[in-house]
């Protein structure tokens, strides 16, 4: 048992890292960091009474950021944590301009490349002659393709003298100082635009373009932060030969809406380049007079599209249907023989005995979702899309579930044993078919991991709203996931006289015991494919990691286990056997944990066996084939997504929608989500999709919305879009 903890301990920890996306750098975490701090001042001598200026010059490595004060829909903002003399009191920190940083749908506000955080010192006017040693804790927040915490210690040495004196870096705080908004009155206007929504409005924003004399083209709003508010990024704007108006969605947690705002308002304007105030401005509940209603269309940005279409508890009952018909889905079928398997072999334990154990897979189902959930929100809080399967993406879950599937296989083969307090159970006893608690736990962990591939009826709309919600909200849906999954374990549970139909535990539990390796096997071969779409050729190295490790199970379970002589040699060569080819297969050849990129895209061009010219999709091929009057078929697909590739052998990829594709002279495009790449998942996010598969016809006539297809398809379905599409 403790040789098989280890390895579920290591494919635990690699559910963990999946919230680095793309390229996981799990040695990243322990390294240096990505941004230099250092602490400057703006004169090395001053008097007693005097302010100077400290910097605290913030230097990010190409590609890294960190945010501002608002650090918006993720992030955090940067700390100062002061350590001063007798003396010397700080003020508050002035923070340039920052940028408002991609993707659009979780914005966020930072700076790329260079920041200098400006603090104003003040001596006292009693200060001592002397020298003074100033230091601050700096902590923040710098993300790429992940997010690590920084903090560093940064110190500065200061003289009071009867004289003052500038520092070399003078002239460097006075470039930064001119990159803080000044506080400046605009005379703007805003209000509260009315909505049926209690939790959700629109900010209203109108300034008058004479009060600068200039022509502006473009304007925004970067709130500061709310403890009971947030307003949100997304920015709509119209204009009038007088004024300008802006429009942005606020959501509010608690309280009342705010009566007063404040912010940074920021323009562009032809000749003058940006231009930014710090502003701050009354919110009424009407607009004044003389100004009218906001009258352009809706917000457009995806995050704001759709998110309350339907009430919570709706979301809540799709996740719940969408986790039970999970247990009939090809990902976790495995799993659900065994735990009938289970079943059968306590179907004459006390009933007490039964519940206690149908409870204690509901609990490993639930944890496993509340991971799930905890990996979502951090994924979003560090800036980046999260989206249902992307773990699969990621090449270390890939190794690790490939690997532990793996020796589950072998474990119901009899290959070896899991054995509990020191003693061999009996056949009906290993791992994921054995009594106890902990086979039952690691059932339901099972069930999980092997179902997220999936998704289902229900679950994938459930799954798009929670995506774009608050932490508490995407806790709920997955929870609610998480009991549908587990729910006919938990009434079969609680109504033991239903085990009466089940069949009688005896010497063919052991046979079907075996039986059930074959697919549990099939589910690693499949995973060992989908790992092919990661490391390309070199998956012969994962190939040869596994055969080797069946190997050191085989050695484990008949020297060790079973056997009477040679048991200390033998698990010494089974020990060597698993961390040689470790060390040679997955560090050496494999470099499985940062794999090089694979050229070329998947399935973007006909595969072989594949009678449908595909296309790599993008907006602009979309655009393109509907410009020539053609209509066209995405399939948004992944390597990992059995019911994707279900949907293309059974109901797109056959002869009947091949004649039509060609009758109608339709376009069809492929996009490879397989490693989960950013383009995608926002396509995904604006028809409030969390994951694959989503299937789109776009009419041939421009104007007209795609066709959403469902997730289970047939050839019918997709024939009648098609010749929908085609008038």
């Amino acid at each position: 048992m403790r040789h098989f903890g280890s390895i579920l301990a290591v494919c635990l920890l690699a559910i963990v890292s999946v919230a680095q996306t793309d390229k996981p750098q799990l040695g990243s975490l322990f390294s240096s960091h990505h941004t230099q701090v250092k602490l400057i001042l703006s004169a090395d001598t001053v008097k007693p009474g005097d302010t100077l200026w400290a910097g605290v010059d913030m230097k990010m490595e190409p590609g890294w950021h960190t945010y501002w004060k608002n650090s918006g829909a993720a992030g955090l903002p940067t700390k100062i944590d002061w350590q001063l003399p007798s003396g010397v009191t700080a003020g508050d920190i002035q923070w340039p301009l920052p940028e408002k940083l991609p993707p659009a749908e979780v914005t966020t506000y930072g700076y790329n490349d260079e920041v200098m955080l400006l603090i104003p010192l003040t001596i006292a006017s009693n200060a001592a002659i002397g020298s003074l040693d100033l230091k601050a804790k700096v902590s923040w927040l710098e993300c790429k393709e992940a997010c690590l915490p920084g903090r560093q210690d940064i110190a500065a040495k200061l003289n009071i003298d009867s004289g003052r004196t500038a520092s070399p870096d003078a002239a460097m705080i006075e470039l930064w100082k001119k990159k803080v908004p000044p506080l400046f009155d605009l005379s703007l206007a805003a209000w509260w635009q009315t909505s049926t929504n209690d939790a959700t409005r629109s900010l209203v924003i109108s300034f008058p373009t004479k009060r600068i004399s200039v022509e502006i083209v473009s304007a925004d709003f970067f709130p500061f932060a709310g403890d009971q508010f947030e307003v949100q990024a997304a920015t709509e704007s119209s204009s009038t030969p007088a004024k300008i108006y802006l429009r942005k969605p606020v959501k509010k947690f608690s309280g009342d809406w705010p009566k007063e705002l404040a912010g940074v308002f920021l323009y562009d304007a032809p000749h003058y380049g940006t231009n930014a105030f710090e502003v701050k401005f009354s919110v009424a509940d009407q607009p004044p007079a003389g100004e009218t209603a906001f009258e352009s269309a809706t917000p457009s940005a995806p995050e704001n599209a759709g998110q309350r279409s339907a009430p919570l508890w709706q979301m809540l009952l799709y996740a719940f249907l969408g986790g039970l018909i999970l247990n009939i889905m090809p990902c976790v079928l495995p799993v659900i023989a065994l735990k009938i398997l289970g079943f059968v072999s306590e179907a004459r334990s006390e009933p007490r005995r039964v519940r206690n154990l149908g409870l204690i897979y509901a609990a490993g189902v639930l944890v496993s979702f509340l991971a799930l959930a905890a990996i979502v929100i951090a994924v979003k809080t560090a800036g980046h899309r999260a989206g249902w399967g992307m773990q699969f993406g990621n090449p270390i879950f890939l190794v690790c579930l490939t690997t532990l599937v793996t020796l589950v296989a072998l474990n119901l083969f009899g290959v070896f044993e899991v054995t509990l307090s020191g003693r061999a159970q009996d056949a009906a006893g290993k791992l994921a078919s054995k009594h106890g608690a902990t086979g039952a736990f690691f059932n339901g962990f099972l069930a999980t991991a092997l179902a997220t591939p999936c998704t289902a009826p229900f679950l994938a709309p459930a799954l798009g709203f929670a995506f774009a919600q608050s932490a508490m909200l995407i806790v709920a849906v997955f929870v609610a996931a998480g009991l549908g999954l587990a729910a006919p374990y938990l009434l079969l549970s609680f109504n033991p006289s239903w085990l009466k139909f089940l069949p009688k535990p005896g010497a063919w539990m052991e046979k079907f015991k075996v039986a059930m390796g074959f697919p549990m096997l099939a589910t690693a071969v499949w995973l060992f494919n989908v790992a092919g779409s990661t490391y390309g050729k070199d998956i012969f190295w994962l190939g040869i990691f596994l055969v080797t490790v069946a190997l050191a199970a085989w050695i484990f379970g008949t020297f060790v286990q079973h056997g009477r002589k040679h048991r200390p040699a033998a698990a010494i060569i089974a020990l060597l056997l698993f961390t040689g080819s470790y060390a040679f297969a997955l560090e050496k050849e494999l470099h499985w944990r940062t794999p090089a990129p694979i050229t070329g895209t998947a399935r973007s061009a006909t595969e072989a066996g594949d009678e449908i010219p595909w296309q790599p999709w993008s907006p602009d091929a979309v655009a393109k084939a509907r410009a020539e009057g053609r209509p066209v078929l995405v399939d948004f697909t992944a390597d990992w997504c059995l019911t994707c590739q279900v949907n293309k052998k059974v109901a797109i990829d056959v002869d009947s929608v091949r004649a039509k594709l060609k009758a109608i002279n339709a376009v069809a495009l492929a996009a490879d989500y397989t490693r989960t790449p950013d383009n995608i998942a926002e396509e995904l996010e604006k028809y409030h999709r969390a994951g694959v598969p989503l299937v789109l016809v776009f009419p041939k006539t421009p104007d007209q919305p795609a066709i959403v297809l469902p997730q289970v398809l047939t050839p019918g379905i997709v024939l009648d879009a098609l010749e929908r599409a085609a008038h």
